[in-house]
């Protein structure tokens, strides 16, 4: 549990380090990469100690796979209340998809 709370506080700095600046795209490209590399710090201070922590209880394809899932999850709540975007049915059908994939990487064959 740990390794998922930890790629989830991971998931939201990365999230508004790529994609925060979109809200102001008339800000200076230097000072949105400048900003969005000290934000990308505090991400790496959480992932890398998650898959750390993860290692030792999944494999490095289920630990990715994991950190896939939380990303659109993240992203979707993320591009919904910030960006202002809608959601549509072929992201749920996508979403569908990917949650076929984490049956596939977690199922015990």
């Amino acid at each position: 549990m740990r390794t998922i709370v930890l790629l989830t506080i991971s998931n939201i700095f990365m999230t508004f380090a790529w994609y925060g600046h979109l809200k102001y795209r008339a800000s200076s490209l230097w000072k949105v990469i400048l900003i969005s590399w000290g934000i990308a710090f505090f991400e790496y201070c959480f992932q890398v100690p998650a898959n750390r922590i993860g290692s030792y209880e999944f494999s490095t394809a289920q630990l990715k796979t994991i950190q896939e899932v939380i990303t659109l999850s993240v992203f979707s709540v993320f591009s919904v209340f910030y960006l202002g975007e809608k959601l549509k049915w072929n992201y749920a059908a996508g979403f569908g998809c990917i949650a076929l994939a984490v049956f596939f990487v977690f199922h015990k064959w």
